[in-house]
């Protein structure tokens, strides 16, 4: 699926939005340091529109202690300081939670936004306190305004990627007008994309909802490769939700390009006059190369 640069300029001003809320430069806690952090990309290059595995890790220091639940921020800065995108979310395990001495490590995988800049990127990650903009200190190189400085990696031309072309079955993509930074495409009874053939194991990316509300049981989802399923799941997801699904090289043949389909066993009319024949609802898709 193409990823529109309005969209992805709109969520980073949304995001940037909330790093003023929450990462303030007024409120920023200079006690001791609570943990030492650093951050690891599956990738050191990454073209755009490419999906990439950060791993984050914190070691907590043994004298320290949350008392409340702090958010991550995570944001990539171009050359010049510039801000391209963020990760800021909640991890998995709360901060009060954490214990003295322990480590915390978790995975998350997002997709490079199609900011208009090649070249060598820097990470920075910190905690803060949503509500308030307080930081806390960390051990490592900080940046300024406890902002640490975590990776580097160099970002590449989406040329480097499988191009995907979206096929039949697809409706025009739709924006949030509550959040422009959204956007999305509803997929009818069966919808196709195509891309070329790596003659490789590859993974395809698929990130999704769909409204279950409409459905006892939920949608049956079929992904089939040149006409064959190749995986099968329950439309459950009600906010967006990203499947991992591996095709090896035999399932695509020999053909110089490969057609794969989403398919839903059930349909559904959102009403109001409106006469889409609706499927699922998909945000992302790609296809990398294992």
């Amino acid at each position: 699926m193409r990823i529109d640069v309005r969209r992805i300029l709109c969520a980073a001003l949304s995001a940037a939005l909330v790093g003023t809320m929450g990462c303030g430069k007024n409120n920023r806690d200079n006690g001791p340091a609570v943990a030492t952090p650093s951050l690891t990309f599956s990738k050191d290059r990454v073209p755009i529109g490419s999906v990439v595995n950060l791993t984050y890790k914190f070691k907590v220091e043994p004298n320290a202690h949350f008392d409340k639940s702090y958010w991550v921020f995570m944001h990539v800065l171009d050359s010049e300081g510039e801000q391209m995108w963020t990760d800021d979310h909640v991890p998995p395990t709360p901060t009060t939670a954490w214990q003295p001495g322990q480590t915390i490590e978790y995975t998350r995988t997002v997709f490079i936004p199609n900011y208009p800049y090649i070249g060598e990127a820097t990470a920075r990650l910190g905690l803060y306190d949503r509500d308030t903009g307080q930081r806390l200190t960390l051990n490592g190189q900080d940046a300024g305004r406890h902002e640490y400085v975590v990776a580097k990696i160099q970002v590449l031309p989406s040329s480097e990627n499988l191009a995907i072309l979206n096929e039949g079955g697809w409706y025009p993509a739709e924006v949030d007008t509550r959040n422009p930074g959204n956007e999305w495409q509803w997929t009818g009874k069966e919808a196709a994309i195509e891309f070329r053939n790596p003659k490789q194991d590859v993974v395809f990316y698929l990130e999704y909802d769909a409204r279950s509300d409409q459905f006892t049981p939920p949608q049956q989802v079929t992904v089939s490769v040149e006409g064959k399923p190749v995986a099968r799941f329950a439309a459950e997801a009600r906010n967006a939700t990203l499947k991992t699904i591996p095709i090896s090289a035999a399932a695509m043949g020999n053909s110089e390009t490969v057609t794969l389909t989403i398919s839903v066993d059930r349909t559904f009319k959102p009403g109001g006059g409106d006469p889409r024949e609706l499927g699922i609802r998909v945000y992302h898709t790609f296809v990398d190369v294992k």
